[in-house]
């Protein structure tokens, strides 16, 4: 069994998984924000230490680095482990079209009228 703490795929995952986190992730998409900026659109459905929570979350599985300059502690995405998610699940890809091309033949099979019940 592989220990979701250290398999840096199960965090990513794990991290997209809430549509809180993923609407912060569309934020940084279009460029560094702070803390505050990014609790905004939130602020009428959860405080700012939740907030932070799914932050931490995002930074665990490295998809958001934090950094400090003087006061502000502005937020970047990190999209390279986007980038391995995504070709990992591409490995799925030819399956998913055999599969689908197969359904399809059948489909047509059907369609046509071919198809006998025994």
């Amino acid at each position: 069994m592989v220990n979701q703490e250290k398999d840096p795929l199960s965090l990513v995952f794990s991290a997209l998984a809430d549509p809180t986190r993923r609407a912060i992730l569309s934020r940084l998409a279009r460029g560094e924000a702070s803390v505050s900026d990014l609790a905004e659109p939130f602020r009428q459905s959860m405080s700012l230490p939740a907030v932070t929570k799914h932050l931490k979350v995002l930074e665990k599985a490295g998809l958001v680095i934090k950094s400090r300059e003087a006061q502000w502690r502005p937020c970047k995405l990190n999209a390279r482990p986007l980038q391995e998610a995504s070709d990992w699940m591409e490995s799925y890809r030819a399956y998913w079209e055999e599969s689908f091309d197969r359904l399809d033949a059948y489909l047509k099979i059907v369609q046509q009228g071919d198809y006998r019940h025994e």
